[in-house]
């Protein structure tokens, strides 16, 4: 009899990271706040506590600064910590421990000290949130030498990326978006990667255009190339993962391919990943090749509303890609199904 393949969420494979690594690598433990509780990091790691006990799963009063220096100082003496900000936002209160202090220290030290802390950082979005409670700001890390930044859009890699991002010497700041909590997928066997070696990814082939992006975005694009397909319109899809170092190999090569190229960020316009993204491919291809000039999707340069019918305009959603791509390849609108 066939057995029906068995599929993980999102938040369950990000606990699938935590559980191997607690059980693999008795030099790291977890630290922040809510980590007792599914309403501060929903499934991703539910009854981590009572498994591996609380001097490893330790939940703390609410210091983002403390809390992370705290995982600093132990990084800094053999132990692989990672931090947990259940919202990106209220992490910018320990911005020095992260950007001054942790992405420093193996520069400052010729390469003779590391320092091993993995910061997980949850991008909350939408419901009415507001400004303060609706940040991703993931080209503001990838600014910084020293710090890698990772931003998974799979199950997969929200479980692989996890646990290469903890092995790393090299500081991490991991951001995951609940937006993606309701993907679903088989999950292959387990196998520790080098997250050095990891970069951005092609998950689809076509000739007519490059779709690029990270995190929501990236599976914003796929149902994007999905919707396009169907009516004619192949495009490559390059999901961008590992922010910093910025490897634009992939994105060149496939600009080179298409002609066309449309980068997809959620995050703000003005000095973005998206046009980080075009600002690469520019640097590297020359524009008679190109078909058309590079566009991009983001956010608009305004603080998140709070306002359902105002988020509604103010996030980017599929048909608005599925419109711009359509626009990038001199397609009619009426056209499309």
């Amino acid at each position: 009899m066939k057995q029906t393949p068995v599929t993980t969420g999102y938040g369950a494979a990000i606990r699938d990271g935590f559980e191997y690594l607690l059980q693999n690598h008795p030099s790291v433990f977890t630290i922040g706040q809510g980590l007792w509780s599914p309403w501060y990091v929903g499934n991703s790691m539910t009854d981590l506590d009572s498994q591996f006990g609380r001097e490893r799963v330790i939940d703390t009063p609410v210091s983002e600064l403390g809390c992370t220096g705290a995982a600093l100082g132990a990084a800094l003496c053999g132990y692989r910590p990672i931090v947990i900000h259940p919202r990106v936002d209220f992490m910018l209160l320990a911005v020095d421990q992260i950007v001054t202090q942790a992405a420093k220290w193996r520069s400052m030290f010729g390469g003779q000290v590391c320092a091993p802390i993995t910061v997980r950082a949850i991008i909350n979005r939408g419901g009415e949130q507001g400004a303060q409670h609706s940040q991703s700001l993931q080209s503001w890390f990838a600014h910084i030498p020293g710090l890698r930044v990772v931003m998974p859009s799979t199950p997969t890699d929200a479980r692989d990326l996890l646990i290469a991002s903890v092995l790393s010497d090299d500081p991490v700041l991991y951001l995951d978006d609940r937006w993606l909590y309701g993907l679903e997928e088989e999950l292959p066997p387990i196998e520790e990667r080098n997250l050095a070696q990891e970069g951005p990814r092609l998950t689809r082939t076509g000739q007519d255009l490059t779709l690029v992006g990270c995190s929501y975005s990236a599976h914003l694009c796929r149902e994007a190339a999905a919707r396009l397909s169907a009516n004619g319109i192949e495009c490559d899809v390059i999901d961008i993962r590992v922010l910093n170092p910025l490897d634009s190999t992939l994105m060149i090569k496939s600009a080179k391919k298409t002609g066309r190229v449309l980068a997809v960020d959620g995050d703000w316009r003005s000095c973005g990943m998206a046009a980080e993204v075009i600002a690469s491919i520019s640097e590297a291809v020359d524009p008679r090749v190109m078909r058309a000039a590079p566009r991009r999707v983001t956010l608009p340069d305004a603080p998140a509303p709070t306002s359902s019918p105002l988020e509604r305009s103010y996030y980017p959603t599929v048909d608005y890609i599925v419109q711009r791509a359509l626009a990038l390849v001199g397609a009619q609108q009426e056209t499309f199904e």
